[in-house]
């Protein structure tokens, strides 16, 4: 395997590790810090520039190889239709030779490409969810805070009610004294006046 396509294997190595480790059940704390660190870090920005561009040469290694599976099928084709007799050996242990390295490279820098796309929408999709999710909490912050606010609200107002009856009560109480206090000294009045004028005080007449 020749060194570019070497690195490419490696590639697609490292994007599969990357891929268990975004799917893997993560806390949700610890996944919100590794997010925020992949999606903010100017170092992690450079590396997938740098990823971006070798994922160009990968999509040409992918065409070029694509072209040789192509090459290499039809000679392997024409060669089994125009044989004659017994072939050589050695020609056709390296006719699937070159038939397999090609199908070998095909599917290693399709295979490279495909993930990439797969992993980048992965990697997007859970940054959004992990966006709805910090935006969910906040909103239920907020939606809590008004609920006790209104709460105390109406406490104090059911307060102020309360301390508005009793003072009502108070008065009625104070009425109440007044009216019975009325009563003994018009009783008291009646009472001398009948006293005085010699004749007998009858309440319930009156």
């Amino acid at each position: 395997m020749t060194v570019y396509y070497t690195l490419t294997f490696m590639l697609l190595a490292a994007e599969m590790v990357t891929f268990c480790v975004l799917v893997a059940p993560l806390p949700h704390v610890v996944r919100k810090k590794l997010f925020h660190f992949l999606s903010e870090s100017p170092i992690i920005a450079k590396i997938a520039y740098g990823i971006k561009i070798a994922f160009i040469f990968i999509a040409i290694l992918f065409v070029d190889a694509v072209q040789r599976m192509w090459r290499v099928t039809a000679e392997a084709d024409i060669a089994k239709s125009s044989g004659t007799g017994a072939q050589d050996v050695r020609a056709e242990t390296n006719m699937a030779a070159r038939k397999f390295y090609a199908q070998r490279n095909t599917y290693l820098t399709g295979f490279c490409l495909f993930l990439s796309l797969v992993l980048t929408r992965t990697f997007y999709i859970l940054l959004d969810l992990i966006h709805t999710q910090e935006e969910y909490a906040k909103l239920k912050n907020e939606t809590g805070k008004a609920q006790k606010g209104d709460q105390t609200k109406q406490i104090e107002d059911l307060r102020k009610q309360l301390a508005a009856a009793e003072e009502k009560v108070k008065d009625y109480d104070i009425l109440k004294k007044q009216a019975e206090q009325n009563a003994k000294e018009y009783d008291r009045l009646a009472t001398e006046f009948n006293a005085k004028t010699g004749s007998v005080s009858d309440k319930r007449k009156d």
